[in-house]
């Protein structure tokens, strides 16, 4: 921290103010100073110097190590309060158990209470289910760094879409907005501003250069902002630039309206291949080259269509005497779209899940069985209608 005023040494007596007014009475051990990226040993700093000292056990962010004699706390600093949740579980999927080293919930909770120790922003909490955890964040990039760190550390879990966070505030369904910032090239400046007003964003200013660069700034809710970031990048071809920060609350105004098209599901459980491939690609965009194995309700490709297809991705050739002049010509498979973790966590619905395994990223759909999920939304469907 800093000092900002009086001094310091090594066996000094300090007190901690914290949030609820609390003071405790600690030693400093040892005071450090740095040089470059060295850490270096002092017997003593004084006012405007940034140090590191031991001997506090117990401290967090916005509280003050104060003299005994004159314990006085400094203002605050308050550390941002999440808008973004989505649900950390145990992967239920048929391959569970085969690719991570830490896949248990006791594993899971334990992971995720301990990244609360530095992860300050983060918020975990348990659900209504013994084998799913609720996780909120700043936004997508933030919880993304954790799936990420979890990932490389061996656990295998499966997260679902992110969501705003909303709450109730006399009465008043409030939901979180934000400020965004774009840096763009002109010639994306109508592409840009049609995918943001999907998204319920309302510009206030924009600047131009006079070098063909825009700075375009805008007035969205939180909501619209989950899935940008990967379309955004698309659209300015890796050359686009964003910046968000948090407003506040404001009255919840309507849903965004879905831009995801449907989507191809396994149908059988098996190893993909080119013959079940190509049927597949025949109706819209694979995420699979053969080869992969695959089960029942594994999400392996796109389609333009808003509802989805059940597909046999495992389906061969079948075999006969009959010879035929076409018997040789060679299937050829457009190369599959493969999806980076922030991506799949975009792309996936309400109604699916993102595996996370160290060796592989799934998407997939929550009810696995055809027969349940078509069940599932008939009742949906129902309900509505009621």
């Amino acid at each position: 921290g800093r000092i900002w005023r009086g001094k310091v040494s090594p066996h000094d007596m300090v007190v901690c103010l914290s949030a609820d007014g609390k003071q405790t009475r600690y030693e400093i051990a040892e005071v450090f100073t740095h040089l470059g990226l060295k850490r270096l040993e002092s017997q003593g700093v004084e006012a405007g110097d940034i140090v590191a000292v031991t001997g506090v056990k117990e401290v967090t962010i916005g509280d003050t190590l104060a003299s005994p004699e004159k314990p006085e706390a400094l203002p605050r600093i308050e550390i941002g309060e999440p808008t973004v949740e989505m649900t950390f579980g145990v992967n239920t999927s048929p391959f569970s158990g085969r690719e991570g080293r830490f896949s248990t919930t006791r594993q899971i909770r334990e992971r995720l209470y301990r990244e609360l120790e530095s992860n300050l922003s983060l918020r975990v909490q348990d659900s209504d289910r013994s084998d799913t955890f609720i996780v909120r964040g700043r936004g997508e990039l933030h919880l993304s760094i954790l799936i990420e760190t979890m990932r490389r550390e061996g656990y295998e879990f499966e997260v679902s879409k992110p969501e705003a966070i909303t709450k109730m505030v006399n009465g008043k369904l409030m939901e979180p907005v934000e400020a965004l910032t774009v840096d763009i090239k002109e010639d994306y400046i109508g592409i840009v501003n049609e995918m943001l007003s999907k998204r319920q964003a309302e510009m206030s200013d924009m600047r131009n250069d006079g070098k063909g660069n825009v700075r375009m700034e805008f007035h969205i809710p939180t909501k619209g902002l989950i899935g940008f970031r990967s379309a955004f990048l698309t659209a300015t071809r890796g050359s686009g630039v964003m910046n968000t920060i948090f407003l506040g609350y404001e009255p919840w105004k309507k849903e965004v309206g879905s831009i995801r098209s449907g989507v191809l599901v396994a149908s059988e459980p098996g190893v993909s291949v080119t013959y079940g491939l190509n049927n597949a690609q025949e109706r819209g965009l694979l995420f699979i080259g053969p080869g992969v194995q695959v089960y029942e309700g594994m999400i392996v490709g796109q389609i333009q269509r808003s509802r989805d297809i059940a597909v046999n991705v495992c389906k061969e050739k079948k075999m006969t005497n009959i010879r035929s002049s076409t018997s040789d010509i060679a299937i050829k498979l457009t190369p599959p779209i493969i999806f980076s973790l922030e991506q799949s966590i975009d792309f996936i619905n309400r109604d699916e899940l993102a595996e996370i395994t160290p060796e592989h990223i799934r998407l997939r759909k929550k009810i696995l069985q055809e027969t349940m999920r078509l069940r599932d939304i008939s009742a949906s469907k129902r309900n509505d209608e009621e």
